[in-house]
């Protein structure tokens, strides 16, 4: 059963993926290297940040833990929020905080992970928006002045969801004793990961 959701899962991703390259394939033939460079700096931009990249990751591994229908609706509500936080910070509105929230956001994500904590659906939900927030800001407040915007927007929330995708495929250990281990100590070394930017040492 298990095995059965992460191949669909996966499958899923995998043909997500292929209709958003056919989608924007006519906006960078049109569009010339600046949509091309804004797309790829978006993508890159999320591989960056280590703070960033536990984080996503750790939304598919709680999402994992939890199972059916948070191993699906986490990493959906993610890079949705993200975006709409995205354009917070490229309008300029003010957030605080930010990057306080967005090392907050990996430890407490995995902890969640580590301590295997089955939070109801909306609980996680909630725990998972109001991180994408601060790192949709965060990402909205960088874009650089050269990039196109949609072009750059895209490329982040398709790297989130690689990130995410990483996450759920190591979370479906769980099914073993080992694989248990495993994630949960996954989740630690996110936590630590997320202590560590909190408290400025990386």
């Amino acid at each position: 059963m298990t095995r059965r959701l992460s191949s669909t899962w996966l499958l899923s991703g995998a043909i997500g993926f292929s209709l958003i390259a056919v989608w924007a394939s006519p906006a960078l033939a049109h569009a010339g290297t600046g949509a091309a460079g804004g797309l790829a700096a978006g993508f890159l931009h999320p591989l960056t940040g280590p703070d960033h990249i536990v984080a996503m990751v750790a939304v598919g591994l709680w999402g994992a833990f939890l199972g059916a229908p948070a191993i699906w609706a986490l990493p959906v509500l993610f890079p949705m929020v993200m975006a709409f936080g995205g354009a917070w910070g490229m309008l300029g509105l003010p957030l605080p905080f930010v990057e306080t929230g967005v090392a907050v956001s990996g430890l407490v994500l995995g902890l969640m992970v580590l301590l295997g904590v089955e939070a109801p659906l909306w609980i996680a939900a909630l725990l998972v928006g109001s991180f994408a927030i601060f790192h949709g800001y965060a990402h909205g407040v960088e874009l650089p002045e050269a990039a196109e915007p949609l072009a750059y927007s895209l490329g982040f929330v398709v790297a989130t969801g690689l990130l995410h995708l990483i996450g759920i495929g190591f979370g479906s250990l769980t099914k073993w004793k080992a694989g248990r281990i495993a994630v949960r100590t996954g989740g630690g070394l996110i936590a630590i990961t997320g202590l560590a930017y909190l408290a400025g040492i990386l």
